[in-house]
């Protein structure tokens, strides 16, 4: 086979980095690289990305399937899938098959796996591990949306006057969106870094702020910020009244004791000087992106943990 390069996308964490698989005849001859023209990681790559091509050659690789521990051909292999799959929709329905697949496939392969599961055996019981870290986020945005939108992007990073990083600690989990920010912060000594997180994770060591709030106090948290903004008179109220619904409920239950920076301060055990801080900044800076990750999703309450962070930020 003839040296070629393909294109594609590390399949790894959500920032979908681009890379470019060299494809060889020798399979340990095989390499990845950063894509240099793609947008989300301009050709930089963490240990993951640059290691792909391990996953490829490494001696613990499975090259052919087995059936009951002995290896067997991709042919014999398939027709027996394809045998109990039938024998078990004969004999007790479509709806008695299902398939769990990897939240480590492309988007194509997602299609193709749904297309099968979906239109050809007639079943919709399919399922990956991408609803079970990302259900919560999901439902979040719909609610406060209306779909499952994200309303910034990348390059946005670069604009900001303060990013506040809940529930992540980006610099292992997602290292490079957060060199990303890192450099950012390099060309603009004014931008503001607040994480949100009960641990001291190497990214809250590289934050300006670091507001260590015990766990499920997120909600507190978030609305003692929106009383705040409304008691210093920050919220944008004409775009509320124009483009949001239920505003008049919030701002009633605002007023409780409960969202009081005492009561806050209290409830997730920051004190109140820190609370201020980040409270000040939130309201008075003009470009200000939240990133949540699974700190947020894997909560019992994540949604609603979610959704006056969605909500204050846009």
């Amino acid at each position: 086979m003839k040296p070629r390069s393909v294109k594609t996308t590390c399949p790894y964490c959500g920032v979908g980095c681009g890379l470019v698989a060299k494809c060889v005849s020798t399979p340990n001859q095989a390499s990845t690289s950063g894509d240099f023209s793609h947008p989300a990681n301009m050709g930089a790559l963490c240990v993951k990305g640059s290691s792909l091509d391990q996953s490829h050659t490494g001696p613990a690789r499975l090259l052919y399937p087995k059936i009951n521990g002995k290896q067997a051909s991709w042919q014999e292999a398939i027709d027996t899938i394809a045998e109990r799959f039938y024998d078990i929709k004969q004999q007790h329905g479509s709806d008695a098959l299902s398939m769990y697949v990897s939240g480590q496939l492309l988007t194509e392969d997602y299609y193709v796996a749904n297309k099968l599961m979906k239109g050809f055996i007639g079943s919709a019981n399919i399922d990956t591990n991408s609803r079970l870290c990302m259900s919560s986020a999901v439902a979040s945005h719909v609610r406060a949306f209306g779909e499952d939108v994200v309303p910034v992007n990348y390059q946005d990073l670069e604009l900001a006057e303060m990013i506040v990083l809940v529930g992540s600690n980006m610099a292992w989990t997602h290292p490079i969106v957060f060199r990303r920010i890192q450099q950012a912060r390099e060309s603009n000594p004014n931008l503001k870094l607040v994480v949100i997180d009960p641990r001291k994770t190497m990214t809250a060591e590289q934050a300006d702020l670091h507001l260590p709030l015990v766990s499920d106090s997120d909600v507190a948290l978030f609305m003692g910020l929106a009383r705040y903004c409304e008691d210093t008179k920050q919220l944008d109220t004409e775009y509320i009244n124009k483009h949001t619904q239920g505003a008049d409920a919030l701002m009633k239950a605002l007023k409780q004791p409960s969202c009081s920076l005492d009561a806050v301060a209290e409830q997730t055990q920051v004190d109140k000087t820190s609370l201020k801080q980040f409270y000040h900044w939130f309201s008075t800076k003009q470009r200000v992106i939240t990133l949540y990750c699974q700190g947020v999703n894997q909560a019992e309450n994540g949604t609603d943990k979610a959704m006056p962070l969605l909500m204050l930020t846009c």
